[in-house]
């Protein structure tokens, strides 16, 4: 199985097909299982890289808490595009995966074609906000850390689907990567100088005003609702999904 190692932590890639990069990050809680589809759909005509963030799935789940941060998956990120042999790669993920493809963004624009952000948002602005954000966030890495797996039972589709090796890292992963700490990304959405593609699924509650705000910001945003899907949207529909994802890419051009 393919990794890279940072700093002695062993992060979980995958690689397939030839062409143009495509870099998708899953969900808090789920792997690049959940990608499967997208992948089969798309590595005819794009190398499509999936990958598992620290604590989850195939990487290492390091015991020091300091290891688990945005800085860190952005990194990870980085390396991976880099021993995919890519130097630039439209950018898109799920939920925590959006999320961190709006940070790589932050910190690597020029190694960015275009972002997709599914089912995601762009963090807070107001600290009560992130407050009671990180409070979800500390309730899933302490249930972790008293039921171990089971915590996941009642999780959504990519989560239920995916296989972990550690629970303690997912608790970690919530604490130090899945929590948000300032409000450096949803600042910089007017900033965003790249084709994004904003997409959710129409049951996803907690997330469409998320998604309306993103298009509203972000100044070259396309908007995509995903009909009788929900968080997952990609594994809900993943018909509908793929299309709206192989239009927006047919749309940019070489990279």
């Amino acid at each position: 199985m393919p990794h890279i190692e940072r700093d002695g932590v062993n992060v979980y890639f995958e690689a397939t097909g030839s062409g143009p990069a495509i870099l998708l990050s899953h969900g808090y809680g789920a792997t690049s299982r959940m990608w499967r589809g997208q992948v089969a759909a798309l590595s005819d005509r794009y190398r499509v890289v999936a990958w598992d963030m620290r604590g989850h799935g195939e990487s290492d789940s390091p015991d020091d808490p300091a290891l688990y941060s945005e800085a860190a998956t952005v990194e990870d990120m980085a390396a991976i595009l880099d021993r995919a042999g890519a130097s630039k790669a439209v950018v898109g993920g799920l939920s925590l995966g959006g999320y961190m493809s709006l940070a790589f963004y932050l910190a690597h624009p020029e190694r960015v074609h275009a972002l997709m952000l599914f089912d995601t948002g762009p963090g807070y602005r107001s600290a009560g906000a992130r407050a009671g954000w990180n409070e979800m966030a500390e309730r899933r890495a302490s249930g972790l850390e008293a039921e171990g797996f089971a915590a996941l039972q009642s999780a959504g589709q990519e989560v239920r689907t995916s296989v972990h090796r550690s629970a303690a890292g997912l608790a970690r992963a919530a604490r130090g990567m899945l929590a948000q700490f300032d409000a450096r990304v949803i600042d910089a959405l007017p900033r965003i100088a790249v084709p994004v593609l904003v997409l959710v699924g129409h049951r996803d509650q907690p997330f469409l005003a998320a998604t309306d705000y993103m298009a509203a910001k972000i100044p070259n945003a396309t908007r995509v609702v995903i009909e009788d899907a929900g968080h997952a949207s990609n594994l809900d529909q993943p018909a509908a999904f793929n299309a709206a994802v192989e239009a927006f890419l047919a749309r940019l051009g070489s990279w």
